[in-house]
């Protein structure tokens, strides 16, 4: 597999006198502050990027904002052309696999202690693959914004038209699962093998599919069913290079945040993504205004936080069949 390439910081692009102008009316009116520099028309700038329009009609963008702002607002509104990202003639040359037909799982979540454990698979064919491509559908875990997730999710659907399934585990489910199973990859392998059983009633003729190495690839085929054990399975390190498993990624990360959302809105409070210091103190906010019974129905209890958050909870679930308190 090809490691996909890193988000740029530099941008350069050549825009008409029109499309310049056009574009500082749109971010003038987005807020983005404006100002006059030596040898330029016009440069703009947010907390993210630094926009600089030239007389030749050469347009620079800096800054760590770079590919959201490239992808989400200069393509799609001023050029019309996807240009940033994969260039499908490349990934095609060193990676010709890629274009033929098969399927793509990951998940979102496994490290998050608040929120669902989700699963997606998607199936491609060459033509679908390279229109991934050009949309700059890349591993979930490269792009930080749930807005850019949210926008690329809805091409992945779009692109694929039914060639894709998303199993998501919820909190509750995930903790009893957790209990019988005692084991995160055994869990996450009865998801990736539903997941590929759902996505194979859409996409029977899919011949192989691939993920991310979590673990043994038999555990995946011990829990496929008849169908999904004629399917060629393969498991991979980086496997989100691949267009399909990345694909996948962002499917499973949207409908992660949506139901992490939806978790907040049902206790009254945001839950933070993670496993760090702001999970931790949010996991004490909720147990002391809601009690142990709220950190069930929204947290992964087997996660040590727990132990953190709330000892007693701690010890019913670590100790009685949940596997101890690891992560």
């Amino acid at each position: 597999m090809v490691p996909m390439p890193a988000s740029p910081t530099h941008y350069v692009v050549s825009l008409t006198a029109d499309q310049a102008g056009r574009l500082r009316e749109l971010l003038a009116g987005r807020g983005w502050r404006l100002a006059t520099v030596p040898h330029a028309l016009w440069q703009a700038a947010d907390a993210t990027a630094q926009v600089t329009a030239y007389p030749s009609g050469k347009l620079v963008v800096q800054g760590k904002g770079t590919a959201e702002f490239v992808q989400f607002i200069l393509e799609p509104e001023i050029t019309g052309v996807a240009a940033l990202g994969y260039e499908a003639e490349r990934a095609a040359a060193a990676n010709p696999a890629m274009f033929e037909p098969h399927a793509g799982i990951d998940e979102s979540g496994k490290g998050d202690y608040f929120g669902p454990l989700v699963i997606a698979a998607v199936a491609v064919q060459a033509e679908s693959a390279r229109r991934l491509l050009e949309l700059g559908v890349k591993d979930s875990k490269q792009i930080k914004s749930d807005r850019r997730i949210a926008v690329l999710a809805a091409g992945v659907r779009e692109t694929v038209g039914g060639a894709f399934a998303v199993v998501a585990v919820g909190p509750e489910a995930y903790n009893r699962l957790y209990g019988k199973l005692h084991n995160v990859n055994r869990l996450l392998a009865w998801g990736h093998a539903r997941a590929l059983e759902n996505l194979l009633d859409k996409a029977p003729d899919c011949p192989r599919a691939i993920s991310d190495q979590f673990g043994r690839v038999e555990t995946v085929r011990r829990a496929l069913m008849e169908r999904g054990r004629q399917i060629k399975l393969e498991q991979f390190t980086k496997a989100e290079s691949d267009v399909a498993v990345a694909a996948a990624s962002i499917l499973a990360r949207a409908e992660f945040v949506r139901r992490l959302a939806q978790l907040g809105e049902a206790v009254g409070q945001a839950l933070p993504k993670g496993a760090g210091e702001p999970v931790t103190r949010a996991g004490v906010e909720l147990v002391r205004g809601r009690g142990a019974a709220a950190l069930a129905r929204v947290a992964k209890l087997h996660f040590k936080t727990t132990a953190q958050v709330c000892p007693e909870l701690a010890v019913v679930r670590g100790a009685c069949g949940a596997g101890g308190l690891r992560r």
